[in-house]
This record gives C-alpha cells, structure tokens and sequence, in this order.
C-alpha cells in the first residue's frame, strides 16, 4: 500500500472518528472484549469506515449518517475476529476457498498457513498457487514459505524440493508472512547450511520464523534448535514442553486439531504455573473436512481452551492479540481498536464461544453460521490435477514381506501408533515366517504398511509393520495423503486388497480409499495435487466419512485413524516412520531393517 493510499485512509478514518464523516458500520451497544487491556467494557459502540475501525467508544452517534448501516449489538460481546496461528489448509482435504467458506462462517477472520504439503508434490509452484488463491479472499490468510521439502534429505524422496533460493524469492511475494515449520530440527541443531541459509534468508526479509521441534529432549539438542532461530512451536504434547519454549523466548503454539489434542496439558503452565499467558497462542495444525463442518474451527479451540479453566478473555488472547503480535501484525488486526481492520464478532456467551454475527475487513459475511457472501473462483491447472503417477499396474506380490531366512520367530520392527498423538512408538515384536514370507496377525494386531511412490512412477513398494489399528477383518486402506512427501501410504490385511486400493487411487489422481472384501467400501477423491478437492467442505467431509466408517467396518476405533494414517511416513517425529527410502528410526535418523536380521537394503 502506498504512502498516498495510506493517507487518504488514516484521514478518512480521521473524520469520521471525529464527526465530519459518516461511517459505514456503526455496531451500537455492545461489551467490547479489549484483549490489549484484558478488561470487558460495556456499552461500546464500533464505528467502521471501509475495511477499518474508525471509533471504539460509549457512543458513535456523531458517525452515523443518513446511509450508515446500524448493527445492534443488543449487548452482546464484541470480540476480535479468530485467528488459526498455524495450519495446514491442505489437512481440510479442500482448497483455499473452500477452508475459508468452512471457517469464516465460525468467526475465524484469519489464518496463516504453511503450504508444505502442496510443496513436497510440486515445489516453489505450488506454493505460489496458494499464495494466488489466498491473496482474494474475503479474510486475511497469510502464506508461510514451506522450510522442509523433503522433510528430511536423505530419508525421503518428495515430489519436488525447496532450498535457501526459493525460499528467498518467496520473501519477497506479497502474502508471504515468513518461513513454515522448521521441521528439519537435527539439521537445526547440528548446523545445517541449507536449514541455517534458509533461515538467514528469512530475518533478512524481517519475517517470522515457524518452528517445530518432534523430540522430547529438553536438553542440549532443544536449546540448540532454539539458538538457531525458530520463533515458536507447535510440537508441544506436555506441561514441561510449554514451560520450555516460553523460557527460551519462544512462543508456545497450543494445538487443538483433528487429532492432536494438546492444549489440555499444556495449558496448564498458565492455569497451575502462572506463565504469562501473552507467550501462548492457538492453533489448529491439521483439521480433518468433517471436524470444520461439524465442529468447528477456532471457535471449537477457544471452547475447548476455556473448558480446561483458562479465563475466556484470555483464551480469547491467544486467538487474536497472541498471534497478531507474534507475527508483527498488531498495527493491523488481532484487537478491536481504531485503525485496525474491522474484524468483528458479535458473540452470546464466552464461555460457550460462538460467533453470532461475523464482520470480516469491513464487511458483514456471515450470521448464524450461515456464510452470506459470494466468494471468489479459483481454476487450478491441469499439471495441479494429474499427478498420481505410480509407473505399473500393482499386485499382490509388491505387498509381500519376504524373509531370507528360516529362522522362526523373526524380531521385527514395527511402527505403533498413538491415539491422538502424532509420535509413534518403535515396537518390537517376535514374527513368524509362514512360506518364505511374513503376513498380518490379526490377533495381535500386527498389519502391513507400504509406501508407495507416486511423483515419478518408478514403481516403488516399500513394506513394513504396523500395530495400533485393530483391524479384525480383510481390508485395506490407501491414502495420497502421507506427510510430508506425500507418495501413497496403504495399510492393510490383504496384499491383493491393498494392490486394489493403490491402484483405485492411481485412476482417481489422489484421495483416500478403503477396500473391504475386495468392494470399496469408502472413498473420497482429492485430485488437486492428491490432497485436495474443490467441492465444498460439507461433500468432502461426507465422502471423507466414509472413509471413517470404513476403518470402522475393518475393526479400527481409533479417533480420526486417517489422520494417524497420513502421519506414518512423517520422518521427523520419532519414533519410527517409513520412507520410499526404508524404516527410520526418528530417534538417531538412520535406516533400520523391518526386520531385525536382515539387511536393510533387502528389508
């Protein structure tokens, strides 16, 4: 915005708090929740002028004129619009768009987003798709330059790559409010060029640097990563983990998503510790189409926070000022103050958080829940939505796990999964090798994981273990979905099922589908890059459901399963992952065999 625009804008806003000019908006009486005083003032009254807040006071009749709007307030609370301080737009299964119709409606006006999943299937493009899409939206979302593609070298193989250059020339795009999770933590710490230049290139642009530290090891290895420059984290599952990033200067990111439940204890640090809760902030991360339609988004986090004891204004903080003020944007948004844009919700009850009435830059854009606005049309190229690529036509045989010995029982390793969670647990369990080759144990709940690569048709079929789904019946699940390189992941109990699955999904360009008995049984397409659709959120939360019901009819009763599903090749959480490139160990990050005895480049 230019010094020009600017001054026209700062003088209108000038007049009309004054008199001289009426206001667009003017919301009458209303309890003006100011999160900058921590007070809850009533009898406010919002003049708006445009896109920003004019006036904030016990009476704006003086802006009203003969064509002002009057909004009543009819004392309701007046709180600043929701903003997500970190996620993943691609974890909703939908586009830009269709996030921002599923959540505006809920009072979210604003969210900053890291693209990282679209990175790893296409690169610095990809990005800039996002960042196109977002730049017309009717509330603010901020585009984080993904820091990892891939994740981790060496341990994967994405779909494209992103170093120190490409995050520099993102500095300089319009929407680009700094570097996304530094997920490559080891290379923090042990000062790798690339992750330390990719950094170097952020501060140079006076941007925010998103941090994400997986380990639970608060020792030497966390107070280097904090050294090198992440500025917040989201990784945090405990107390002690919350308590830590604070101290160091970092602002703690309390996360309420789909499937990752930590706000409950570390918001502790704050209730039992008395941490100053201004270092804290809320986000999302990944919410599944289905949570965003039935539950909500940062409203359902503002509830959620409140019901485990945080006082609502200061529940409220940590959805608006908190993350304003951590990514430098409090001249702008986060607070309901003149010169700021006029991001407002009218809501009943704090403690049972939900936006009446939503007022996003200046404009009403929903009520009740109900969006009331059009909003703008994307088109997404063909090179966005051919991009399954899997080289063959797979069978059962690409499943087997072979064993080259005839020893009985074989040690293997087996990834186990944590409800809830996004850590997995290294599990080592006694197999027994049955014709040469080692199958599922539905009885100890023992399943077959393949990684399946996608980007260059090769063909690839990578085979491990895995424990913690339940399944008790012959099925098989297969996802493009797969964090963060996103090849193909399939989990079954039956190698031709999971070749049925894989292949369904190379003829539907990406998505996520369950064979049961050899009939598909749940299925939702997501062809843009393999990770989203571009039917509104409703539909793909239907067709996503039945996806859930289908892990369901195999025995799974895990919370959000294909959640935990598209985690399992995550190589930087520990403890154990898989890659097209074999079983990592995230602990030391090194290959280990599936099974114990054999080599690693046979396993």
């Amino acid at each position: 915005m230019g010094q020009g625009t600017i001054t026209q804008r700062t003088r209108l806003l000038v007049d009309v708090a004054m008199g001289r000019t009426p206001a667009d908006i003017v919301i009458r009486d209303g309890q003006w929740v100011s999160v900058q005083s921590g007070e809850i003032i009533p009898h406010t009254d919002i003049a708006i002028a445009g896109e920003f807040i004019a006036y904030v006071g016990p009476d704006a009749s003086h802006a009203i004129g003969p064509d002002t709007r009057i909004i009543a307030a009819e004392n309701r609370y007046l709180v600043p619009g929701l903003l997500d301080a970190h996620m993943h737009v691609e974890s909703g299964m939908v586009t830009v768009t269709e996030f921002v119709r599923a959540v505006a409606r809920r009072g979210t006006t604003g969210m900053f987003i890291d693209p990282h999943e679209i990175a790893n299937v296409f690169g610095l493009k990809g990005v800039k798709l996002m960042v196109d899409e977002a730049r017309n939206q009717p509330i603010h979302v901020w585009v984080q330059m993904p820091s990892c593609v891939p994740s981790a070298p060496g341990l994967e193989t994405p779909g494209s790559s992103i170093g120190p250059e490409e995050v520099a020339e993102a500095m300089t795009w319009d929407g680009i409010i700094g570097l996304g999770e530094m997920m490559n933590f080891p290379g923090v710490f042990l000062g790798d060029e690339k992750m330390h230049a990719e950094m170097a290139a952020t501060r140079a642009a006076g941007k925010v640097i998103g941090g994400h530290y997986a380990s639970p090891d608060l020792g030497l290895p966390f107070h280097g990563y904090v050294a090198g420059g992440p500025e917040d984290d989201h990784e945090g599952t405990h107390k002690e983990d919350a308590i830590a990033r604070v101290r160091q200067g970092m602002k703690a990111m309390l996360r309420y998503g789909s499937a990752w439940h930590d706000v409950a204890t570390q918001v502790r640090a704050v209730i039992d510790d008395g941490l100053d809760p201004r270092r804290f902030t809320l986000c999302t991360d990944d919410s599944h189409a289905e949570t965003l339609t039935r539950d909500g988004h940062m409203d359902r986090v503002v509830r959620h926070a409140i019901e485990q004891g945080l006082k609502p204004i200061t529940a409220i903080q940590m959805a608006t000022l908190n993350t304003a003020e951590h990514f430098g944007l409090t001249r702008q948004m986060g607070m309901i103050a003149p010169g700021r844009y006029a991001d407002v919700l009218l809501v009943r009850d704090l403690s049972n958080f939900q936006a009446g009435l939503v007022l996003a830059k200046g404009q009403v854009i929903a009520e009740d829940e109900k969006l009331l606005i059009e909003l703008p049309s994307f088109q997404y190229p063909d090179w966005a939505i051919k991009s399954v690529h899997l080289g063959k036509e797979l069978t059962a045989e690409d499943f087997k796990l072979s064993v080259d010995s005839n020893q009985s029982p074989v040690s293997a390793n087996i990834i186990g999964v944590i409800e809830n969670q996004a850590p997995t647990k290294h599990l080592r369990m006694d197999v027994t090798p049955m014709d040469g080759e080692i199958s599922v144990d539905l009885d100890r709940d023992i399943l077959k994981i393949a990684l399946v690569e996608r980007h260059r048709g090769t063909g690839g079929v990578m085979v491990g273990l895995v424990h913690g789904f339940g399944f008790t019946e012959r099925c098989a699940i297969a996802t493009t979905v797969a964090h963060d390189s996103h090849h193909m992941i399939v989990v079954g109990s039956d190698e031709a099922m999971m070749a049925q699955a894989a292949n369904t999904l190379g003829e539907l360009n990406g998505g996520q589908v369950v064979v049961k008995d050899g009939q598909i049984i749940g299925q939702v397409e997501l062809p843009i890059a393999g990770l989203m659709s571009n039917e509104r959120a409703e539909v793909v939360a239907e067709k996503a459901a039945t996806v859930l019901k289908g892990f369901e009819a195999c025995g799974c009763s895990l919370n959000n399963p294909n959640m935990q599903l598209s985690l399992l090749a995550l190589v930087v959480i520990p403890e154990l992952r898989i890659s097209d490139l074999g079983l990592v160990d995230v602990t030391t990050f090194e290959f280990i065999p599936v099974l114990a005895h054999q080599d690693i480049a046979t396993s």
